[in-house]
């Protein structure tokens, strides 16, 4: 089928600086956890979005000098010729497909730990990160800049023989040409300080300084943040932002803008989570710098609908559509756009579980959505393509939550005879829950796209409503093989994390004790005055609370978490979630759990109430330190409990202990996938029914094949290699 005409403008060709981009589809620089040390995997992530149709694909944020290293955090790194060998193996995959390849040179100021070099990074004054404890900058003289802009300008050169065709002088999210650009930063008395024209100067002269060395040969780009969100103290989109995009623009040192806002210690209002930000949130503050440019303009806003896409354009708010996180759980937009295959787009949930991975400090990346991210070289896996299965056998798949819907669907495209049996009225499991938290509607996009994905596959049936299947069910079914998905619930008698144990008088039969699965899907009432107990640390607890306050309640929540849903952090939302508590009057109480709970009352005490000294020797049976009594008893009329998920996994253990009967009833494997092995994220849910499926015909399934380590071992080649695995699926 072929493309919509009215999106026809999504794939015209656009001139920039030197370079033709094919289409209007570019995957703007994000992180991916690969940098230059991980060439298979940064080659193999990017260039799959090239296979799948873009026009332009960017490396994460690249390092120019030992000066800017972002340890523990993961960059790409420009420094030298090892860097450019291995940033080549990706702009080859890139231009392999037409792609053109766009790398962003980055120094981070004070904003740059520094913790593998050491080294001592510069700025436009000396002053400490607000983003990086105990990082400080040391304040640049005239004979640094010089310093500094070379560094760009070396670096740009080694960019060029790497084969990138974009090249970018990065100063958004408040890295260094920001840092002098704006008031908050810049406090100098010199030529590159004081006025808007001396604080723009470092900057300006930096990109013509590129411009001069590399741009007959690449399209120079700048990302650029046209309002920090600072006020006054910094830059503002109608101010100095409009301004600055008109000065580059009369000294000609700019081919291509990449526009956005925020800054980087709160840089989820750039990236923002659906939680808080829909599609195209940022284009009322970009849209007048995009008025003021005389070159293509490309922004970012998550969008996942082509309408909303061709729509940018059309209204001149656009010239170029800007992807990170659709563009992770989708490779394949372009194409599917292009083919008319609109309803295969999966598309992305603005959960920032991708950005998390990075923040804790650069781990592989990871999506909810889309399983194969990060694995396409270390696994080989294709998001499009699946090996086919050379047996006929029959799969039965239990329960269709996350995990049970993903392994149900990869199964069924390598051509399995699959049954999904979910025992609820509808598919979706713990998703259908998720959904009914304020701001997580989109989170419904992991169902929705498995659900149209499922009923296109004739060889999967899926049957809703059956109730709860015992396990003499399963083994008289027929299956050859069953996969396990069957969830997880919260426990209902309080067992926590703290103690590894239940807590005394949490029992969720009795009236003023609620689960979050009573709350939302039982309709249990509740009271005026609530008090959530959080022991999970992401979204639960805070979205119940806040799901509460709603609806009228006085809400406490209380965990023993050093802050309310510390994970948050790395997802970019606990700004904006602890701005939302402190609107609407949720109190907080940190650091403390539970002792006991009574009708109308939880007692409750700080976890470092025993004394700092621990005693001069041991002593069997003692505490090795004074043992704290205080407590704290707080009143409620109904307590919340999510204190813990526990694994539904009482069927996989009637089974195994019935192993014996196995053969007999024909059946030659069980397996489990997702939380009734281990409760996890959404995203290691469908990962591990993704991955189960895709190594199906393995000795054993449920322990996983080995990847590619990309490692230096000290005289071999790197290994284990693909061909290590026994399936790639």
């Amino acid at each position: 089928m072929a493309r919509n005409p009215k999106h026809d403008i999504l794939f015209e060709p656009i001139q920039i600086g030197p370079k033709t981009m094919k289409n209007r589809f570019y995957q703007v620089p994000h992180c991916i956890g690969a940098g230059s040390e991980k060439p298979g995997t940064q080659a193999g992530h990017r260039g799959m979005k090239a296979e799948g149709g873009w026009g332009a694909v960017c490396t994460e944020y690249c390092s120019i000098s030992p000066e800017s290293d972002d340890c523990h955090r993961v960059s790409a790194r420009i420094w030298d010729e090892g860097d450019v060998i291995n940033l080549r193996h990706m702009t080859d995959s890139l231009h392999k497909h037409g792609a053109l390849a766009g790398i962003e040179l980055w120094y981070g100021g004070a904003h740059a730990p520094c913790m593998e070099s050491r080294a001592v990074p510069y700025g436009p004054s000396a002053q400490a990160s607000e983003f990086e404890y105990l990082s400080y900058c040391h304040e640049a003289d005239v004979d640094d800049i010089n310093h500094l802009q070379n560094l760009y300008v070396e670096a740009a050169k080694r960019a060029v023989r790497a084969g990138f065709d974009i090249v970018y002088v990065y100063g958004a999210h408040s890295y260094l040409p920001l840092q002098f650009l704006s008031k908050f930063y810049n406090k100098r008395t010199d030529g590159y300080g004081g006025s808007f024209e001396n604080r723009a100067r470092f900057w300006i002269e930096t990109l013509g300084k590129v411009k001069a060395a590399v741009g007959h040969e690449a399209a120079i780009a700048a990302r650029f943040a046209v309002d920090t969100l600072y006020g006054v103290d910094g830059v503002e989109a109608l101010d100095e932002g409009v301004k600055f995009v008109e000065l580059a623009g009369r000294e000609g040192v700019v081919d291509l803008w990449d526009l956005n806002v925020g800054d980087i210690a709160e840089w989820g209002e750039d990236a923002g989570p659906s939680r808080f930000y829909k599609a195209g949130h940022q284009r009322n503050w970009t849209d007048g710098a995009k008025k003021a440019a005389k070159v293509p303009v490309l922004g970012v806003s998550r969008e996942t609908s082509p309408d909303d896409m061709a729509a940018r354009i059309h209204e001149g708010r656009l010239d170029i559509l800007g992807f990170a996180r659709p563009s992770i759980a989708d490779p394949f937009i372009p194409s599917k756009i292009e083919q008319g295959r609109y309803e295969d787009i999966r598309e992305c949930i603005g959960c920032n579980v991708c950005i998390s991975r990075w923040e804790i400090g650069g781990p592989p990346m990871i999506c909810t959505q889309n399983a194969t991210a990060n694995e396409e070289y270390r696994r080989g896996w294709h998001p499009e393509k699946f090996t086919k299965t050379p047996s006929k056998s029959s799969v039965l798949v239990v329960g269709a939550g996350p995990a049970g819907m993903e392994c149900a669907r990869v199964l069924g495209e390598r051509g399995y005879d699959v049954h999904l049996r979910e025992a609820e009225g509808e598919i979706g499991g713990r998703i259908r829950k998720v959904v009914k938290y304020p701001g997580l509607a989109e989170w419904g996009r992991v169902v929705t796209y498995r659900q149209v994905q499922l009923d296109k596959l004739k060889n999967v049936d899926v049957h809703v409503g059956v109730g709860k299947m015992t396990a003499d069910q399963i083994l008289d079914y027929g299956a050859d093989k069953v996969v396990l998905a069957t969830g997880s619930h919260w426990a209902t008698n309080g067992n926590n994390f703290v103690n590894h144990s239940p807590v005394a008088g949490i029992d969720a039969s009795l009236p003023y004790v609620c689960t979050p699965e009573q709350l939302l899907m039982e309709n249990k009432p509740v009271g005026d005055n609530v008090l959530v107990i959080d022991g999970d640390g992401y979204f639960t607890g805070v979205s119940l609370a806040e799901y509460l306050a709603d609806r009228g309640k006085k809400v406490k929540i209380l965990t023993a978490l050093g802050g309310i849903a510390p994970y948050t952090h790395f997802t970019l939302e606990a700004p904006n979630l602890h701005r939302m508590m402190y609107e609407k009057g949720i109190h907080e109480i940190t650091s403390h759990w539970l002792e006991k709970v009574e009708p109308g009352k939880a007692t409750a005490y700080y976890l470092y109430r025993d004394g700092y000294k621990r005693n001069a020797g041991p002593k069997t049976g003692d505490l090795p330190r004074r043992a704290g009594t205080d407590v704290v008893e707080l009143p409620f009329d109904t307590i919340v409990v999510a204190t813990g998920r526990i694994c539904n996994d009482s069927l996989w253990r009637e089974l195994s202990a019935r192993r014996s009967e196995w053969e007999k009833k024909e059946v030659q494997a069980i397996y489990q996938a997702g939380d009734c092995y281990a409760p996890g994220l959404i995203a290691q849910a469908i990962f591990e029914g993704h991955r189960i499926a895709r190594e199906f015909e393995s000795k054993n399934p449920q322990r996983a094949q080995p990847w590619i380590r990309e490692r230096q071992v000290w005289g071999h080649e790197t290994f284990p290699k693909i061909t290590d695995r026994e399936v790639i699926g």
